[in-house]
């Protein structure tokens, strides 16, 4: 199993962390009807070798000339480092850092183009190459999938199961309806999402525009933490596309 590390600021690199070890008391999105469908199924807990929170990046200078003086002094080893929320100058010094405690991976989502806009990731892109540190900038992070040109965090995707959602789905005849009868997580979105909208289709009829509003309302009401800011990169806000993502892996089985 890979080694992770984290450094990150704000509340979805936490989100992430927390939905990875399983902790009981995260996922609260179900209330009183909570049946427990997740916990006790898996726990990272023990290939976290460190999570570093680093200071709000609102209340860092604008311009940080000497990044080494924000960055922790000691970075643990580790196979993939998940960077988020940090301040630009900061994470565009980490690849260096990185490499020096032999870090082989990079993982930097993006759920707001505010925080890391395209020539921010386009510089660290080539940092990386020079480096030859695999990378990947997910928009947003529920859009990682495994790939022949990084190997490593196509493992990542694949060890830990979390990435681009994918579903199994089980469906049986009741009277003259074909209802959900269980919905089996084989892949969650890193922020642990898809778990919620797999427990709110249980029992749902198998029409197309009635799945499309629960998968829809589960996926806001979990809530999604990507932005509702349209980004110019891809013309919308990120949460439509992360939104766009759970929908297909569930229609994919249900109508494909």
């Amino acid at each position: 199993m890979l080694n992770l590390l984290f450094v990150y600021s704000g509340d979805y690199g936490e989100r992430v962390i927390r939905n990875l070890i399983n902790d009981p008391s995260f996922c609260q999105a179900c209330g009183l009807l909570c049946d427990y469908c997740k916990y006790g199924v898996y726990s990272y807990v023990r290939t976290i070798r460190a999570a570093i929170k680093l200071p709000d990046p609102a209340k860092l200078p604008d311009f940080i000339e000497k990044p080494d003086e924000y960055l922790p002094k000691k970075i643990p080893a580790a196979d993939i480092c998940m960077a988020t929320g940090i301040h630009r100058d900061l994470l565009l010094a980490l690849p260096s850092r990185l490499k020096r405690e032999k870090v082989r991976g990079l993982i930097t989502p993006i759920e707001d183009f505010r925080e890391v806009p395209s020539g921010l990731r386009k510089q660290l892109e080539e940092e990386c190459d020079e480096l030859s540190i695999e990378h990947a900038f997910p928009k947003p992070f529920c859009a990682l999938e495994p790939s022949t040109t990084t190997p490593l965090i196509s493992r990542f995707v694949q060890d830990f199961k979390i990435g681009k959602p994918s579903l199994r789905i089980t469906t049986e005849k009741r009277s003259k309806s074909k209802l959900i009868q269980g919905v089996i997580v084989e892949r969650s979105a890193p922020c642990g999402s898809t778990w919620y909208v797999a427990r709110k289709l249980i029992g749902k009829e198998v029409r197309k525009e009635g799945i499309r509003d629960a998968v829809a309302k589960a996926h806001h009401s979990y809530p999604c933490t990507a932005t509702m800011s349209t980004d110019p990169e891809i013309g919308e806000p990120v949460l439509h596309r992360a939104g766009y993502l759970i929908r297909e892996a569930v229609e994919a089985q249900l109508f494909a």
